[in-house]
């Protein structure tokens, strides 16, 4: 027996806080979460750009989600977390810690249950949000962690954790 054509498919997805916001990304991208660790700086890095850990021998960029979109920063807190993730650009893969307020949960939600993304009056940039969820009465943007950074900005960060690595 198949299955209907026409079943909804129900995606996980990581919901985290950045400002009084709820964002998520689909759980395919995040290879794990990690507590706020001590961050090597990286000299001429982008601003948004706050340094690099060591994650099991690998060095990893760590950026300020923030910072890159356009926020104020603030002191972390014990709720502050690092998400490591793999960003794909011109089909090369990129591992990058995104810096978030804090960690949600994990959700799930059908196809059918994504309302296209908001066309105007937004303070992040429209072209990172996939679609919006509404949860509770509150909306959770869904955020294509591939649009987020250009080529060039994960040139540069590729470049700067090169330079450490390096010099290690």
């Amino acid at each position: 027996m198949t299955k209907a054509k026409n079943q909804n498919k129900v995606n996980s997805y990581l919901s985290f806080k950045i400002d009084n916001e709820e964002f998520a990304i689909h759980v395919e991208s995040v290879l794990n979460i990690l507590e706020m660790t001590r961050i090597t700086e990286v000299p001429k890095a982008p601003t948004y750009m706050k340094g690099v850990i060591n994650l099991r021998g690998t060095v990893l960029p760590i950026v300020d989600t923030r910072l890159k979109f356009g926020l104020k920063e603030i002191q972390y807190t014990e709720k502050t977390c690092i998400i490591v993730m793999e960003v794909f650009i011109d089909k090369q893969k990129i591992l990058l810690g995104s810096l978030v307020d804090e960690v949600i949960s994990v959700i799930e939600f059908d196809d059918k249950d994504i309302l296209p993304p908001p066309s105007i009056g937004n303070k992040f940039k429209s072209e990172f949000i996939t679609g919006v969820i509404v949860d509770n009465e509150k909306f959770i943007m869904i955020l294509d962690i591939n649009k987020i950074y250009s080529g060039d900005e994960l040139s540069i960060l590729k470049e700067n954790t090169q330079e450490v690595t390096e010099t290690e």
